[in-house]
């Protein structure tokens, strides 16, 4: 049998900052989405236990331990115990590495919800989730793949407001932004209301209003520290800020992805040609995000 799974886009329409703690942690605040973009893992038979890479950024992540699907495979093969069949997955990379999207907690999260169909359907997402949660900060966000809240250090998970269907273009200019590094220059400059989570409306009815909130009660903290570092995402975000179609645009996570909020279809299409035709070797994808 084979089986496959799509791993969504993360996109953080804010994410608030604290300084670390104690154990050099960051606690956050931030609303989450997922996109209909994102890459695709896949579960086969085989005759020996095997992962490998395809896709436009397949080649530029590792196979080994290092690679989150294969942490997630060791992981749930450590919860579930006893001997498991050999089976190949297959990670068909079409987001941009170190992008600010999640790539490599979606992929886990999908990996490990394929495995649970393949070997162990009788488990739930909640037996699941702190598989996921062990694998990094937005690891049990990325396993739910729903609009949410996250605080605390990534774990702490709540409903989001109600929002429309967001159109959106994000914009990669080729070039990884380590979160490690960004989080580092934040460290220098911490702002001062930390990962204090905003007043979050119940609910926001469309797209203009959604993007007239976040624009005044909300901010991404690393993406000034992000942009001093790689002043492409600068660009980037310039470059977006100055076409009539953007209701609102911001860095997602640590960059260096950015992201366009847009009234509509229509209106997102149109920018994400214009970009493309002005920018061609950035990746550019028009998406929705709920």
């Amino acid at each position: 049998m084979r089986l496959s799974a799509f791993a969504p886009a993360k996109v953080n329409l804010f994410l608030h900052v604290g300084g670390p703690d104690a154990e050099g942690y960051h606690p956050i605040s931030s609303l989450m989405v997922f996109a209909d973009v994102g890459d695709q893992v896949v579960i086969q038979p085989a005759d020996a236990p095997d992962f490998e890479t395809v896709g436009p950024f397949g080649g530029g992540i590792p196979t080994n331990g290092d690679n989150l699907v294969v942490r997630a495979a060791r992981a749930f093969h450590a919860r579930l115990g006893g001997p498991v069949p050999p089976y190949r997955l297959i990670l068909d990379k079409r987001l941009p590495i170190a992008a600010g999207l999640g790539g490599g907690s979606s992929d886990a999260g999908a990996a490990l919800k394929l495995l649970r169909d393949a070997l162990a359907p009788s488990l739930s997402d909640d037996e699941l989730e702190p598989l996921a949660a062990g694998l990094g900060a937005d690891g049990a966000a990325c396993l739910r793949a729903v609009a949410l809240m996250a605080e605390g250090r990534g774990e702490v998970l709540s409903p989001a407001p109600r929002l429309p269907v967001l159109h959106a273009v994000l914009v990669n200019p080729g070039v990884p932004s380590p979160t490690g590094a960004v989080y580092r220059a934040y460290d220098t400059a911490v702002h001062p209301e930390g990962a204090e989570r905003p007043p979050v409306p119940a609910e926001l009815e469309t797209a203009e209003e959604a993007a007239a909130w976040l624009a005044m009660a909300t901010r991404n903290d690393l993406e000034a520290p992000a942009v001093a570092l790689q002043p492409l995402i600068g660009e980037v975000l310039d470059v977006l800020r100055d076409e009539p179609e953007s209701l609102l645009v911001r860095m997602s996570g640590s960059g260096a992805t950015c992201f366009a909020l847009c009234a509509g279809d229509i209106e997102a299409e149109s920018l994400a040609e214009r970009i493309e035709a002005l920018r061609p070797e950035w990746w550019v994808r028009r998406c929705r995000l709920s």
